[in-house]
């Protein structure tokens, strides 16, 4: 699915870390990570932040950086394809993300289809229409993602999952988020005695705390910058 929420997430992530970093000592000033995102400001997804300047800095690819398609067969294959490409092309620490959802009801699947569940060229609409078509009710859903830190200097790469189980809604609501957020009810929110709330009702804040993008920033921040993020 679409790196477009990265910027917005892990600044506000760094922003966190490197607070509890510069405190322990562990994060030095100046450090800059690459993530493969989109340079132009009107493809960010609704809701992205401005950061405040702070000792990291997430800087988007080049414009001229293009990077090569998605063929991986995995989570993990496809942002390790990315974040590869990026760091290569900068010669800079390099982040990618690859991330889909994934209804019980279906096997697991669209999974990483997820972006062309309707098709190769399917709008968000069309994706969620088909998964509303063919999945029940109150089944479960789990949203999944993968980033991908590659280190240019050596080759070498990490890989930090996230993950978020909620089920499906009986029928689509809100206006936030991206993709298919109107019909996914998280059991994090389930168990605060708002069942009836989808990922699309929730302000970024609100969303980040719980997503399986905001677990896989958190657990890339604390094991790469050691910061505290919660």
């Amino acid at each position: 699915m679409s790196n477009c929420w990265l910027r917005r997430l892990l600044r506000s992530q760094l922003e966190c870390a490197a607070g509890g970093a510069a405190r322990n000592r562990k994060c030095s000033q100046g450090s800059r990570v690459r993530a493969a995102t989109s340079p132009d400001p009107s493809r960010s997804a609704p809701g992205w932040r401005r950061p405040a300047t702070g000792p990291i800095q997430v800087d988007p690819l080049p414009a001229g950086v293009v990077l090569p398609p998605e063929t991986g067969d995995s989570y993990a294959a496809n942002a390790l394809i990315k974040a590869r490409a990026a760091a290569q092309a900068t010669g800079r620490l390099a982040i990618a993300d690859d991330s889909g959802i994934e209804a019980e009801a279906l096997g697991g699947a669209p999974g990483i289809r997820s972006a062309r569940f309707a098709g190769e060229e399917a709008t968000d609409a069309e994706n969620l229409a088909l998964l509303i078509e063919r999945v029940p009710a109150g089944t479960r859903l789990e949203y999944v993602c993968v980033i991908a830190l590659v280190d240019p200097s050596d080759g070498s790469h990490r890989l930090f999952e996230g993950r978020c189980v909620g089920k499906m809604a009986a029928q689509p609501s809100g206006s936030g988020g991206f993709g298919y957020d109107p019909i996914f009810i998280a059991d994090a929110k389930r168990s605060e005695g708002r069942g009836t709330i989808t990922m699309a009702e929730l302000s970024d804040a609100e969303k980040d705390a719980i997503s399986h993008r905001g677990a896989a920033a958190r657990s890339l921040m604390v094991s790469r910058f050691g910061g505290q993020t919660g």
